[in-house]
């Protein structure tokens, strides 16, 4: 008999089971498969529309003009990357909540995972088409509806995970699942590198009038090959992806079998739980505990303004400031994702060492080395029209993503550890609302501060450098909770089926 045969169930060591892990991790595969071609694409469709219908005469404008003509749309852009935000800052908990108290022989979260996949992935790929049309009002339509069934899925495709792991094993649980959605982000990109190999965005433009917009409307004809494919295939390999994922997860998870299955474990693993103070449902959150949650949630506010405020004018920073071919920004993507993917996998390893708070805070201040790294070197090197991504900003994507991985794979499982296996949905609700809070004001902010003609795309590090700043500042105030009541099995004895 071994010694682990040999102890109380209730000293076990906790084993994950990746497998299992894995096969969840197809619900955030889609996730990020949709988002990653969201947010490096729609940005520019909404660019180029945008200024084609406030300035007719763009083309006969002089350089500089035009690049003004540009920075002038980005709050534009920026208001209807944020609209979209506004409406999941509000289906988020919505959703968290009615999947927490659903009961159907499927489970509580895969009627909202199902449903919401297979109606996104047919949206999605008529936001291409009618940006070739060059249709404004349709583009940010469809966008809308995309946006409310992907929040539909999001919500219970993430509380899923908690729902079936015991809250020790729950960044290394995490760790996986972001790998899997970094993995469906890849595929996206890789199509996007495909189709714009040769070309980048350089739109050749006729101007029609049209009587009944009262302005003259612009057709795009030309975008990376000139072929509407160029800009299709992403989106719709994106919503073929997407659905193959949800099969996949319907087939294999059984989600009311394997709750009832795992009932003993992840009581087990509320009595190891991180928190101040004990988790009672019974009772009123603990001030302790509440102070943790707030400014938990109060720093990821500001870390997402940070990168969602760069990611979403990262393409137009690219192509417009760089003048750069699109395809260098889809590769500075992988290796952002390579950069997730190390830190994801040791991500859950490191906070079992030293906690979670110091995991986060060490990613914050990489992701922050990384920021003022590239302000110096803009500034430095004279980057502007240089025709090219530098060779230095792949380095500092690499970091960035190393960072806020470490910072992503513990703060979701530092949120839910406040709440019981009752509320899962719920304080998945509360930690997308933060988010989605600052996804909603940090587009309308840079594009604000693009409205200012001292202020230029070269300023676009500064703002990530405050950002992550604040959350520091916050972050540090978060209390350090670190159990030593329960082991953790790593390595080859991790792997395999739960006790």
């Amino acid at each position: 008999m071994t010694q682990e045969h040999s102890l109380p169930a209730a000293d076990k060591p906790f084993k994950l089971n990746y497998k299992r892990t894995m096969l969840i991790g197809f619900a955030f595969f889609g996730i990020l498969l949709l988002w990653q071609v969201y947010d490096s694409w729609c940005p520019t469709f909404l660019t180029e529309l945008f200024r084609g219908a406030i300035y007719p005469n763009y083309d006969t404008l002089a350089p500089a003009a035009q690049e003004a003509a540009t920075r002038q749309v980005q709050y534009l852009v920026g208001i209807m990357m944020a609209i979209d935000n506004i409406a999941a800052l509000i289906m988020l908990p919505i959703f968290g909540k009615l999947s927490d108290k659903t009961h159907t022989r499927w489970g509580k979260r895969m009627p909202y995972i199902f449903i919401g996949t297979i109606v996104t992935a047919i949206a999605f790929p008529f936001i291409p088409v009618l940006f070739h049309y060059t249709q404004l009002g349709g583009v940010i339509a469809l966008m809308a509806v995309v946006v409310f069934f992907a929040m539909m899925y999001r919500n219970p495709a993430v509380a899923l995970m908690p729902d079936i792991t015991p809250k020790p094993l729950r960044s290394k649980a995490n760790g996986i699942i972001n790998i899997m959605g970094y993995l469906g982000g890849a595929c996206a990109t890789v199509v996007g590198i495909f189709f714009s190999l040769t070309q980048y965005l350089g739109t050749e433009i006729d101007a029609k009038a049209s009587k009944a917009a009262g302005y003259a409307i612009y057709k795009a004809h030309t975008w990376a090959f000139g072929n509407i494919w160029a800009i299709e295939a992403p989106f719709l390999i994106a919503s073929v992806l997407m659905v193959a994922s949800a099969v996949v997860l319907f087939i294999t998870i059984r989600e009311n079998k394997l709750a009832e299955e795992l009932r003993p474990e992840l009581e087990r693993g509320e009595k190891a739980a991180e928190t101040v103070d004990k988790v009672d449902d019974d009772k009123p959150m603990t001030k302790a505990n509440l102070r943790m949650l707030i400014f938990i949630l109060a720093a990821e506010f500001f870390w997402f303004m940070a990168d969602n405020g760069i990611s979403t004018f990262m393409t137009n920073y690219t192509v417009y400031f760089l003048g750069a071919p699109f395809a260098s920004m889809m590769v500075n993507t992988i290796i952002f994702g390579v950069g997730s993917v190390a830190g994801f996998a040791v991500g859950g390893i490191i906070a079992g060492k030293i906690g979670r708070k110091w995991t986060i805070f060490g990613g914050l201040g990489i992701t922050l080395l990384g920021y003022t790294l590239w302000a110096i070197l803009t500034f430095a090197t004279g980057i502007k029209g240089s025709g090219e991504l530098p060779f230095w900003l792949y380095i500092i994507w690499f970091l960035k993503g190393l960072g806020m991985s470490l910072v992503h794979v513990n703060s979701f499982p530092m949120v839910v550890e406040l709440c019981s296996s009752k509320k899962i949905g719920a304080f998945t609700g509360y930690y997308y609302a933060s988010s989605m809070a600052a996804q909603t004001v940090t587009p309308i902010l840079v594009g604000l501060l693009l409205l200012n003609p001292n202020i230029g795309w070269e300023y676009l590090p500064f703002y990530g450098i405050i950002c992550i700043a604040i959350a520091l500042v916050l972050f540090f105030f978060v209390q350090n909770v670190k159990t030593h009541k329960t082991e953790l099995k790593s390595g080859l004895e991790g792997i395999g089926a739960d006790d």
